[in-house]
């Protein structure tokens, strides 16, 4: 028996390096991203246009869902970063 065809491919995340098949090396990367003073001037600015923004009752759906895919990008990050400074 084959496996079944994925009829989502944009849904399946790209190949990572062998060299970085755990993460590590990108979850470190980011955390540099996000260090130091300006890192953390940055990560503070994300979260402002995101995660803390509220849109009105009459908001569109359209804008509703941009609005929780970057949201969803910034707690990546941020999650990103938090690994990589364990």
């Amino acid at each position: 028996m084959s496996a079944p065809e994925n009829s989502w491919p944009w849904m399946v995340p790209p190949e990572l390096g062998v060299a970085d098949a755990d993460g590590d090396t990108l979850a470190r990367a980011v955390a540099r991203v996000f260090s130091g003073a300006d890192g953390e001037r940055f990560a503070r600015y994300l979260r402002a246009i995101t995660l803390d923004r509220a849109l009105g009752p009459d908001a569109p759906v359209a804008r509703l869902r941009h609005l929780e895919g970057q949201r969803q990008l910034v707690r990546h990050l941020l999650a990103l970063a938090e690994r990589g400074r364990a």
